[in-house]
């Protein structure tokens, strides 16, 4: 029997947008779902009942989804737009307005094409032609997706991933771990399982993406792999659950990322506290005067004016010896937690406590657990035991209702009610290897493979409940190190225990932008490096550079020698590390818009320069740059003893201001532009307007809000707005409670026409607005019609 007649698939039904097939004498079936317009969906299965009947990880435009997940099948979120459909027999096709794919029925092989509003047609992507299912088991355990590829292909997502941000040529573990002190160049896989990536064609300039709701372990072959009797290809694998993908068209990849990102859901609005400095080392809390040692810290951060909003209290707190026990106060350590807490709430710095998902073998509350069943089972019923923090214990299962209410409840009276701010959901990568462990899937026993990556994402929704039932009124913070598609809805990640090295700052770099294409928005890295010796003064300051224009901010370590990474670590840069904070503070609002437009526009606040410039093919060449929102490009130092840096200004008709100088670049070259020990090269695209907290502010007075808007006009003519957002910074009804400051900014040649307006319900914390323009620039300045004089270095409007 040849491969053509084993592999013949027949067309049997269409209803609700969905159309089925299913291969000849067996048992599989197929579906196609159409969407939208320019997003398609395609499930295999053996028979009618899926592996996993609910999803978790889509939730188109949504803020949560329950518990216990969506159903697979409902498609109420979708526009389910008109498409016409063609059965030839041997082949059958599938036409939208954006997207037409055509179907082998010999093997299932569906070839992609975009449409654009000329109504043209051009190929994006095709499965392999040899094999592109693994319909019978003969490819290996689980499931494959064979694609064809090119060499004119790019690929760039797979979420936080070591190396290169063009994915191109490797191949990926897609599997959470614990690997402290990882290569940032080199090292698969980390803490995150994001099966999502981008596809750009060099030539056709067209991308798309395509993600797989699939929550097992599973390999990403970017074309590491070839085999002469298959093509050229790439492939997913993974060890267990259906085969349900996505595919959306972009035609530019920032389209693509944003669907993705409403597909996998909204990304968490949180308090604005949250975007301060956050002080964290694990040596304090493993103190024997633990509550000495953080008091200590905050002390310092007074004595030598850092501003600082929060601080991340390390799992030391648990500890019963040299073992970390969760939801356990160590009374000798923190002797008095509650008004440890206080204090801290006094000098105006929240406090996010470390929670861990396993319970060692000897942890007190372990047989009230095991008693109830909460545990990860092996196939026996017994509780499936596995190495965790120097001992063995077990993981809490998430998908236990019983366990969950558990998990609310001791969040709750542990940390909440002590005056805890926010959950820090750590070591949750669930290391689980036994191939008999199950869950209780909420009543339906499953798996654990087929939910590995599922109970991350609902540790950290059950800590997000809690906190949100605890304190309705306020929008939850919390962070977590592993996760999946979906985490952007309750956290703030990072990317784990990084080594302390100048490589890891710069590949780190590439892995929050990989991160950024991946819906993931909301992050940042360890500043100076969790792990491995202490970093030099240099690097250290470079550094804290690099991470005030990333989301999260949070100087952290464990260092080798027992010291602790603090921005007083060295005499000689204290003032340094103290001035790139107070920059950071006054940049708040700026990075507080660009999380609300991440949260309502599902736009990215680190992205790659081809993320806007897509244009300009030098953008994709590899650098260490970055944007941050739509203005700023932020071009780091990485190597050591740098004094000036070289960098890619992307063509732009209006050019490029350097920030520190006011100089003016024209965008499409190559420049060498000054890079002092003071301060890291900060790029301004021309026609820009860049809100700053213009307060004089200080640890003792961070709570100052005053409101400047930093102009960088086009050269000749122009016109460019921008929308501010306006809270209290921490209230749940921020939809309702708000209010926007809307800049529009003309240029000509000798005017500079502003106009300014204030609609919302919010009442601003500041009587007037400041006005600024680059140093060189003497134009006029007109703010509502009205003609102003510069006062230090502004011009002052009473609003």
């Amino acid at each position: 029997m040849s491969l053509r007649e084993r592999y013949q698939f027949q067309f049997l039904a269409e209803k609700n947008n969905t159309l089925m097939f299913q291969l000849d004498q067996s048992d599989v079936i197929a579906r196609v779902f159409v969407l939208e317009e320019d997003m398609l969906r395609v499930m295999m299965t053996k028979g009618e009942e899926l592996e996993v009947k609910k999803t978790w990880l889509v939730a188109p435009g949504m803020d949560d989804v329950p518990m216990e997940g969506r159903d697979r099948f409902d498609l109420t979120p979708y526009s389910l737009p008109h498409y016409r459909y063609k059965n030839e027999g041997s082949t059958f096709t599938i036409e939208t307005a954006r997207v037409k794919v055509n179907i082998n029925l010999d093997g299932f092989k569906l070839t992609w094409f975009a449409k654009d509003s000329s109504g043209n047609v051009q190929q994006i992507a095709s499965d392999r032609q040899t094999q592109a299912y693994n319909f019978d088991g003969s490819l290996g355990e689980g499931i494959y997706h064979y694609q064809k590829r090119t060499l004119e292909e790019q690929y760039f997502g797979l979420g936080e991933k070591a190396g290169e941000t063009d994915r191109y040529g490797k191949r990926y573990r897609m599997l959470s771990v614990d690997p402290m002190g990882y290569d940032a160049q080199h090292t698969d896989p980390l803490y995150k399982h994001i099966p999502f990536y981008i596809t750009r064609n060099k030539q056709t300039k067209i991308s798309f993406g395509i993600f797989y709701d699939n929550m097992a372990q599973s390999v990403f072959d970017m074309g590491n792999e070839m085999d002469n009797y298959h093509g050229w290809y790439r492939y997913y694998q993974s060890m267990a659950g259906d085969l349900d993908y996505y595919v959306m068209l972009g035609p530019e990849v920032k389209d693509v990322v944003k669907k993705y990102s409403w597909l996998t859901g909204k990304t968490i609005f949180a308090p604005k506290w949250s975007f301060g400095y956050s002080g964290s080392t694990m040596t304090y809390t493993d103190a024997p005067d633990a509550q000495e040692q953080v008091k200590k810290f905050i002390n310092s951060c007074e004595e030598n004016d850092i501003i600082c909003d929060s601080f991340q209290l390390s799992s030391g707190y648990t500890s019963i010896g040299d073992k970390r026990y969760v939801f356990n106060w160590n009374t000798d350590k923190f002797p008095d937690a509650k008004g440890f807490i206080n204090d801290f709430h006094d000098k105006g710095v929240k406090l996010c406590a470390n929670i861990k998902p396993a319970l060692l073998k000897d942890h007190p509350l372990f047989h009230e657990l095991k008693e109830k069943n909460m545990f990860i089972l092996n196939e026996a019923g017994e509780i499936e035991m596995a190495q965790f923090w120097d001992e063995v214990g077990a993981y809490i299962d998430f998908t236990n209702e019983e366990s969950v209410k558990w998990w609310k409840q001791k969040v709750t009276e542990q940390l909440l009610e002590f005056g805890i701010d926010s959950t820090w959901n750590d070591n949750n990568e669930f290391e689980v290897w036994s191939k008999n462990a199950v869950c209780n899937g909420f009543g339906e026993q499953t798996n654990f493979e087929n939910v590995r990556s599922l109970q991350p994402l609902l540790m950290m929704k059950a800590s997000y409940e809690a906190q949100k039932e605890y304190a309705p009124e306020l929008r939850p913070y919390l962070i977590s190190r592993s996760g999946s598609p979906g985490m952007q809805r309750y956290v703030q990640t990072w990317s784990g225990d990084n080594y302390t090295s100048w490589k890891s700052l710069k590949y780190n770099i590439k892995m929050g932008v990989g991160l950024s294409l991946s819906g993931i928005y909301n992050l940042g890295h360890d500043i100076g490096g969790f792990s491995g010796p202490a970093p030099e003064q240099e690097l250290l300051v470079r550094w804290v550079q690099n991470g005030i224009f990333h989301p999260r901010f949070t100087i952290h370590s464990w260092n080798d020698d027992k010291t602790v990474n603090v921005p007083w670590m060295y005499e000689e840069t204290t003032g340094l590390i103290r001035d790139l904070i107070k920059f950071r503070h006054r940049m708040i609002p700026y990075l507080y818009t660009a999380l609300y437009n991440a949260h309502e526009k599902y736009e990215p606040i680190l992205r790659p320069t081809f993320y806007e410039f897509e244009h300009d093919e030098k953008t994709f060449e590899e650098n260490d740059d970055f944007m941050l929102g739509e203005s700023m490009l932020v071009a780091s130092v990485v190597e050591k003893g740098q004094r000036e840096r070289t960098v890619y200004l992307p063509k732009y008709e209006d050019g490029w201001y350097d920030y520190h100088t006011s100089q003016w670049y024209e965008g499409g070259q190559t420049v060498r532009i000054p890079a002092p020990l003071e301060y890291n090269p900060l790029l301004i695209k021309a026609g820009s307007i860049i809100p700053m907290n213009d307060a004089d502010s200080s640890f003792a007075d961070k709570t100052k809000d005053e409101r400047g808007f930093f102009l960088f006009p086009q050269k000749d003519a122009g016109v460019t707005t921008y929308d501010l957002f306006e809270d209290d910074g921490i209230s749940a009804d921020y939809q309702e409670n708000h209010t926007i400051v809307s800049v529009k900014m003309e240029a000509s040649s000798d005017v500079i026409n502003v106009h300014y307006s204030i609609e919302g319900a919010y009442k601003l914390p500041y009587e007037t607005i400041r006005f600024y323009l680059p140093e060189n620039d003497e134009r006029k300045l007109l703010v509502n019609g009205k003609e102003l004089t510069k006062e230090n270095k502004g011009y002052v409007v009473k609003i």
